[in-house]
Parts: structure tokens; C-alpha cells; sequence
């Protein structure tokens, strides 16, 4: 039996993409006879506040389908202070320190970036000829930032951009989770070795049936984050609701200005059902008739692991985000396209859907499209031929 380590930030009970590829990544490790465990901080995301169960707590271990599972102090902030951030980000980095002193360490470590900083403290500390670091890297920062608005090309993105690179040369293995990443990286390392790792779901999806198929506005449903890159608030504002119903599950930093907009705009037809468990949630969604995956800019790197996740419960999507998710949904015949930011398109788009295509047969080809090309076990015997 093999010892490996999974550093992260994100990781159950905590929800989102991050928390879910890291659990399956991990789960999946330990069903092939890998004796996993995790560093993870204490959980506190999205909220950016220490989870009760977890208040008053230094550290934490427990173990989980034969993970053990170890969260470290943080000091949680989910604020817009950058300031604010990089103390968290630092304080959580000061912990893994702290227990990458004390504690032996398995020879194969796979450390997820973003954070930036929290993967470079593990890089620093662990680089070793011995060691086999595995850097998996689900977005591409400094540059993310940048097209976000959240950076500027100044001296702290310079700074950012050197510790991206200090972090890709002494990997020894990179995983992303997009062509584009894998590109970017070879691009600064050419000799570096590479794997494209996609955020496949690992799940049993509940059975549709015509019975799921509504009668009269076409019900378009949004469950994610409700953050900043997502634009839900915006996209509440501009969607025509003439022959469409919006519903959206999830919460973040836009949830509060969601929920002032509904009560107040009587013609915004939109129905905010707040957040709800994966499993609940999956047997929500096959009741819509098509999900939207928006993002408010196109990011250079970023494939929302919604598609695959959505794909598997044979759930027709809109996308709405650019870039490579764009050439997925088409390959794959996953459903529509508009450009991404342009709601006039969005909305032209939304209003040629032809309702009688939104049957059961097509539910049922996009579940046989990723049960054929998004398989997680696939995947990950891939993967583990390269560990």
C-alpha cells in the first residue's frame, strides 16, 4: 500500500467544485489500495467563518472511508480586503509549516493551486529528489486574477507570476484540468511533465423520466456559487422572462443582493431556494429543463466542472462562459451556446430553444455522452499509471 498526501483548501463538509474534485480525487486513490490522507484547513468556505462543529479548534483529525482527513488552524475571512485575505491565505500557510516540522510525510504529496501561496509554502518545503511533488492545478493564477479585475499588472502580480513558475519548476508531475492550462504551463516549462486532469464526476445519477418534464415557461435553473465571476445578479437583471423561469440554489457573496432584487421586481420571475445537499440537489435539477453555466468574463484556463457534472445527470445546458467549455458543450452536443457577457445573444439564444427537443431522449443522450467520454474511473487509472 502506497502512503500519499493531498494538500488543500477546500475539502468536505465544505461545498463547491474544489471540495468535490479533492473528495473524489482522494476516495478514488483509496478504493486502489492508496493510503490517503489530507491537510485541509479548518472548514470555513464559503462563508469565511470556522464551521460550529469546528469553533474553538487548533487542529483537528478524523477519518473518512478510510481517509484521514487533518484540519489545521486558519484564520477564515471571506472579506473583499485583500489585506484581509492574504492573512488567511498566511495564517493557513504558517499551519502547514507548522505540521510539515513535526509530522513524516509520505513520499508522493499532490498539492492543489490555487491558493498560489499555500501551494508554493508546500513546493519550498517539500522539494525534495526523494519526494514526488504533483502540483494539480484547476486554475490559472496570476492570471485569473487579472481577468477578473481582482489583480493588476504591477509589482505584486510580477511577484505572483514568479511564484507560479518556482511552483511548475519543481513539480514533478502537473496535473490541470484544461487543454488551456496544460498549454500554459508547457509554454514557461516545455520538458515539464503534464497530465489533463478533468473534474469528472464520481456519483450514481438519478433516473429521469418524462414525468420531469414541465409544461409551460421554460425552466432554466442556476445551483453553484453565488461569487463575483459567476455574475447570478447580473444575469438576474438581464434575462428576458417573457417564456423563461429562473431558479437558482447556492450562496455566496451576491446571495444577499439576490435576494433584496426578487421581492422588489415583481416581472423578475425568479425563484432563490438558498442551498441544499449534493444528493437533494441532483434530484432537484433533473426536474428543469435546461441549467445555465454562466461566467461574468471569460477566464483563460477555466472549464467549470459543472458540464461534467450536469452532463452525467443528462441535464441540457446553456453556457455562457467562453472559452474551452464552449468547444465541450459543442463537441459533445451538450446543449447551447452564446457569447460570453453579450445578454442580447443570451437571451436570443434562450428564445429558439424549441421545447418538444427538451424530451427524454435527449436527457437520456446526454447521460450516454458522459457515461462514454466524462468517466471518472477512466480517469483515474490514467492518473495513477503516471503517480
Amino acid at each position: 500500500m502506497t502512503d500519499i498526501l493531498i494538500i488543500t483548501n477546500y475539502f468536505p463538509p465544505e461545498t463547491g467544485a474544489a471540495s468535490n474534485r479533492i473528495f473524489h480525487l482522494a476516495n478514488g486513490l483509496q478504493k486502489h489500495d492508496f493510503k490517503v490522507s489530507v491537510l485541509t484547513p479548518l472548514p470555513n468556505y464559503p462563508t469565511g467563518k470556522i464551521f460550529d462543529a469546528y469553533k474553538g479548534k487548533f487542529k483537528y483529525t478524523s477519518t473518512k472511508n478510510n481517509i484521514t482527513i487533518h484540519r489545521l488552524w486558519i484564520y477564515a475571512s471571506n472579506s473583499k480586503n485583500k489585506i484581509l485575505r492574504l492573512i488567511a491565505m498566511l495564517s493557513y500557510s504558517f499551519s502547514l509549516c507548522w505540521y510539515f516540522i513535526w509530522n513524516k510525510l509520505p513520499k508522493t504529496v499532490i498539492i492543489q493551486s490555487p491558493p498560489l501561496l499555500v501551494a508554493f509554502t508546500s513546493v519550498l518545503f517539500l522539494r525534495s529528489k526523494k519526494r514526488k511533488l504533483i502540483l494539480n492545478v484547476s486554475d490559472l493564477w496570476p492570471i485569473a486574477g487579472l481577468e477578473l479585475g481582482a489583480l493588476k499588472k504591477n509589482f505584486s502580480y510580477k511577484l505572483l507570476e514568479k511564484i507560479e513558475s518556482f511552483n511548475y519548476n519543481h513539480s514533478d508531475l502537473i496535473l490541470g484540468q484544461s487543454n488551456e492550462i496544460i498549454s500554459h504551463v508547457t509554454s514557461l516549462f516545455p520538458k515539464k511533465d503534464t497530465f489533463l486532469y478533468r473534474n469528472f464526476p464520481d456519483f450514481v445519477a438519478p433516473k429521469v423520466s418524462e414525468s420531469t418534464l414541465s409544461k409551460g415557461k421554460l425552466k432554466i435553473v442556476y445551483a453553484g456559487l453565488l461569487g463575483m465571476a459567476q455574475g447570478i445578479y447580473k444575469l438576474c437583471q438581464e434575462l428576458d422572462y417573457t417564456h423563461v423561469q429562473l431558479h437558482i440554489y447556492g450562496g455566496g457573496a451576491e446571495r444577499d443582493k439576490i435576494q433584496a432584487l426578487i421581492p422588489n421586481n415583481s416581472e423578475l420571475d425568479i425563484v432563490y431556494h438558498g442551498e441544499i445537499s449534493r444528493d437533494k440537489l441532483h434530484e432537484a435539477l433533473i426536474s428543469y429543463d435546461i441549467t445555465i453555466i454562466p461566467l461574468l468574463n471569460r477566464i483563460y484556463g477555466s472549464v467549470p466542472s459543472k458540464i461534467f457534472e450536469y452532463a452525467r445527470l443528462g441535464l441540457p445546458m446553456i453556457y455562457f462562459g467562453g472559452g474551452e467549455g464552449e468547444s465541450i458543450i459543442k463537441d459533445n452536443q451538450l446543449g447551447w451556446v452564446a457569447e460570453s457577457g453579450n445578454y442580447s445573444e443570451l437571451n436570443n439564444v434562450i428564445s429558439k430553444i424549441n421545447t418538444s427537443e427538451l424530451n427524454l431522449k435527449l436527457k437520456e443522450t446526454i447521460k450516454e455522452s458522459a457515461i462514454k467520454n466524462f468517466d471518472f474511473s477512466t480517469q483515474l487509472d490514467m492518473l495513477i499509471n503516471k503517480i
